[in-house]
């Protein structure tokens, strides 16, 4: 335990001795005194720095790291052996265990949403000791860590065009949760660092009036920066159905054969088929034997496969096109860009589910026998029909 009371005056030269240990009693509790007691060797007061002893050294990573285990999580100074004695104030909230109730809204600084929060004292607060070595250990970091941006730039100019409608997708959504306004117009002001016409894209996303001009930054961002195709995801994207999930809804009266064509072909190309039906005891198909069913429609929503294929008969159709789910289904896939195969009985719930007109979209192949599985099965290798986009989705 710290003894607060006895710290040394300030003017005091630093290492000089700033605290004192008081062990003056035995633990009441062991467990609660003893077992949980977080000694660390990177707690230091100001006026102390660390040796280059190598014991130590490795020390001050692995007790830590140790502490976070033993002790549950993040927040073992708030068990009251290593609660500070003294009145302390600093950011940290939130997290595993913890037990103060924090107020207020940031957990950084410097921030302009509370002025009166803890700050960083350059005079005050700690400094490494300046001594010789082969040069002098110091805590500074190279010019080169104000550069905020060029990394950034990088990643941005390495992604594909729809990568990038969802970079700017993603700034305007987050961004329109945060209700200060002069907090949206900071964030568009980096951003404008980092690629203009990102910048200016995320502002017309976010209606911000007035021109926002980039913020001022020590290193400017480089402009020639060479992309790297390794940091685009879409970009290398295999061709391949391999590993995925294609989901297939049936009606009664459906094609058995059809279905069956579909299967071995999935199969074929290393991916599983699964049934959905609007029964979860299956589909009584053309050949009046029962198809089992993998999932119901209402528990097996399009979002868990891949690609999806509408096989069912005229008449079961129009049980599907009643069924919020199943419309939903075909929706959902549609939405999200999806392969969607389907037989022409198929087209009514194709129009409840908003595809309608967009028939020929290159993603939406007809299945009319075993020949044209071959056509949605390379279809479905292209994962996702980008195209569609800008049909199912306002992108700034």
């Amino acid at each position: 335990v710290l003894d607060a009371t006895k710290l040394v005056p300030e003017e005091l030269v630093p290492l000089k001795i700033v605290g004192r240990m008081v062990l003056n009693r035995n633990p009441d509790n062991f467990f609660a005194e003893t077992e949980q007691v977080a000694f660390c060797p990177a707690n230091v007061v100001p006026g102390i720095d660390f040796s280059n002893d190598p014991l130590l050294q490795g020390r001050l990573f692995s007790y830590l790291d140790t502490q976070l285990i033993r002790l549950g999580g993040p927040n073992f100074n708030e068990i009251p052996v290593n609660q500070p004695k003294c009145p302390w104030a600093n950011l940290q909230r939130d997290g595993h265990m913890r037990m103060r109730t924090d107020k207020g809204r940031v957990n950084y600084e410097p921030n302009s949403l509370a002025p009166e929060a803890p700050r960083a004292d350059p005079a005050r607060g700690f400094a490494g000791l300046t001594r010789p070595e082969n040069g002098d250990t110091m805590r500074i970091r190279p010019e080169s860590f104000a550069d905020h941006y060029t990394q950034a730039r990088m990643f941005y100019l390495s992604q594909t065009e729809p990568e990038k409608n969802h970079i700017v997708s993603a700034f305007v959504f987050e961004l329109s949760k945060v209700e200060t306004p002069a907090i949206r117009e900071r964030v568009v002001s980096h951003l404008l660092n980092i690629d203009e016409k990102l910048g200016r894209r995320v502002a017309a996303g976010l209606r911000l009036e007035g021109t926002i001009e980039p913020v001022e930054t020590k290193v400017p961002a480089r402009r020639e920066v060479k992309p790297s195709s390794a940091l685009s995801i879409v970009g290398k994207l295999p061709k391949t159905i391999k590993g995925r999930i294609i989901g297939c809804l049936v009606s009664d009266g459906a094609d058995r054969s059809l279905v069956e064509a579909l299967r071995k072909s999935v199969e074929k190309e290393e991916a599983k088929l699964k049934i959905v039906a609007p029964h979860v005891g299956g589909a009584r198909t053309s050949d009046g034997k029962m198809l089992p069913a993998d999932m119901r429609i209402d528990g097996g929503p399009s979002v868990f496969f891949d690609a999806i294929a509408v096989i069912v008969s005229d008449d079961g159709v129009k049980e599907l096109a009643r069924d919020s789910a199943a419309v939903g289904f075909v929706a959902d896939a549609f939405n999200h860009l999806k392969i969607i195969g389907h037989v022409p009985a198929a087209a009514p719930l194709l129009r409840r589910a908003g595809v309608g007109d967009d028939l020929a979209d290159e993603g939406v192949v007809v299945l009319r026998d075993a020949g044209s599985v071959e056509g949605f099965i390379t279809a479905a290798k292209k994962i996702r029909v980008w195209a569609r986009e800008p049909k199912v989705r306002n992108i700034p």
